[in-house]
């Protein structure tokens, strides 16, 4: 019969609860780097980004066709007063971990026509030039009326001479 060894059981104990460490430090680690990369600032690009060059392609006099083979097919177009317009938009938002998206910068890049299909002229619109507003609100103001609170609508009837059966 063979007998246990309790010193070899002992280092084996031991090389076993070394090894659960090991692994638990390394969970530990793996955790808290992804605890760390939640927290780095996420930068999203949408639209258009032009270089400078790109714009400087963009000569007055140009055909509205070789504009879009240069920049592209426009975000948008409009008919303005003096022709046509195209609109390349493109923004950059920040967000770090679960705040908020903020918007760090704006370009629109508007490119005026002739009434004929040339170019006119080349605008460039910052983040500084432009304002954000909410073009959706959520009520439905009645005219001629402030908002008035619960209370005042229930009993805004009282005192008045209420006509129910048609008499005069």
């Amino acid at each position: 019969m063979r007998r246990a060894d309790p010193t070899r059981q002992s280092r084996v104990a031991h090389a076993r609860s070394g090894c659960v460490s090991a692994a638990w430090a390394a969970v530990a680690v793996i955790a808290g780097g992804l605890l760390i990369s939640g927290c780095a600032e996420q930068i999203t690009k949408h639209g258009h980004h032009f270089n400078e060059n790109d714009l400087q392609s963009v000569q007055p006099g140009m055909s509205q066709e070789q504009v879009r083979m240069s920049l592209g097919s426009p975000a948008t177009t409009a008919t303005v007063a003096s022709g046509n317009a195209f609109y390349y938009i493109s923004s950059t938002m920040k967000q770090s971990s679960f705040f908020t998206p903020v918007e760090t910068d704006r370009q629109v890049v508007a490119v005026y026509f002739s009434p004929v299909g040339s170019v006119e002229r080349v605008a460039n619109y910052g983040l500084k030039d432009g304002k954000v507003f909410d073009l959706i609100k959520r009520t439905t103001p009645a005219p001629g009326t402030q908002e008035e609170g619960l209370l005042k609508q229930l009993f805004r009837n009282l005192g008045r001479k209420q006509n129910i059966f048609g008499d005069g």
